[in-house]
């Protein structure tokens, strides 16, 4: 009898082992996102979901030097990083940014981090892409001052060392330096320029990358209706609004100027006081905020938002929750594109 339970106990060891042999831990499923994460990842976008565009070194090394080269302008006193400061998140932080003829510009520098994921470029969206966006400054009078394209193009063809690197990037063209091109490699280095940030942590499922304030700035910021504008990848970027739907925004704001926005440039009607809607990544660092750079405070501006676009009179335990939030899209570049 002792030698039949024996037998027994040990099929049972035998069955138990084979058991657990089968069973594949790797598969164990994930634990429920909560619903906060599911309500979030449904209104943003992490930039781990980016593609790999595939540019060659040659061209990002290419266009930082273009970035960071004075020759860029007329009298050799600034270069695309003079406003848009990789050293501080991308922008100078300064209301409007002074030119190579030490005149103001007539709109605040948006940060070149991210712009990449915008949909246009520009205040008034005149600019599909970066790469677009690039010729604008070089022939402003204001801002870098070149008188036309052949000017850039003579000024860089006589410099060996752009000689070679242009016709390593373009070795099909028979003049690689060209306006398009020098476009196109600084494009090329922006589009590198797209960090990830604490948020991102979050989307992609981190939980405990937020703290609790910082998620309860999430939620206001999603039950308040900023995702209306805000959202996506870039938290903006990829239309148009109406500065002050529901007042006059200069009087909140205090502006010097009135900016009528798209309606300079189209004359209608229909765009007056139309701005591009501006992404939000790295907002902590990037004031002065809007397109004047009327507004220095964050907690500010999130007020004067939710009142002029919302309706809404934002308490100040929401204000305070939601500029948490919005720091944690705060992502600075590689060092080694500084």
């Amino acid at each position: 009898m002792k030698k039949v339970i024996a037998i027994f106990a040990g099929l049972a060891l035998v069955s138990c082992k084979k058991e657990s042999s089968e069973y594949d831990f790797s598969k164990t499923p994930e634990a429920p996102k909560s619903e906060l994460l599911t309500k979030a990842a449904s209104f943003f976008k992490s930039v781990s979901t980016l593609p790999d565009e595939n540019i060659s070194q040659e061209k990002i090394d290419l266009g930082k030097k273009l970035y960071y080269d004075k020759a860029l302008s007329k009298n050799g006193t600034i270069s695309c990083n003079s406003c848009h400061n990789l050293a501080t998140y991308g922008v100078d932080n300064k209301s409007l940014s002074v030119g190579d003829t030490k005149e103001l510009g007539v709109r605040n520098s948006p940060t070149v981090i991210h712009a990449s994921l915008h949909s246009m470029q520009f205040w008034d969206g005149r600019a599909k892409n970066v790469e677009e966006q690039a010729k604008g400054p070089l022939l402003n009078p204001v801002e870098h001052g070149i008188p036309n394209a052949s000017f850039l193009e003579k000024k860089l063809r006589a410099i060996p060392e752009y000689q070679a690197m242009f016709k390593k990037v373009f070795p099909n063209d028979k003049e690689p330096i060209t306006f398009d091109n020098l476009a196109d490699a600084i494009g090329a280095f922006e589009r590198k320029l797209n960090p990830k940030s604490k948020f991102d942590d979050y989307l992609d499922g981190n939980e405990s990358a937020l703290n609790d304030q910082e998620k309860k700035g999430l939620n206001s910021f999603i039950e308040n209706g900023c995702i209306s504008c805000h959202s996506g990848v870039a938290l903006g970027g990829q239309m148009f609004q109406k500065f002050g739907v529901h007042g006059d925004y200069a009087k909140l704001t205090r502006s010097k100027k009135i900016d009528k926005g798209l309606f300079e440039l189209t004359k209608k009607e229909g765009d007056l006081y139309m701005f591009k809607v501006p992404g939000l990544r790295n907002i902590e660092k990037t004031a002065p905020y809007f397109h004047d750079g009327s507004i220095s405070s964050l907690d500010e501006a999130v007020k004067l938002m939710g009142k002029l676009q919302l309706n809404k009179d934002i308490s100040d335990e929401d204000a305070s929750n939601m500029t948490a939030f919005l720091k944690t899209l705060t992502a600075d570049v590689d060092a080694k594109y500084k």
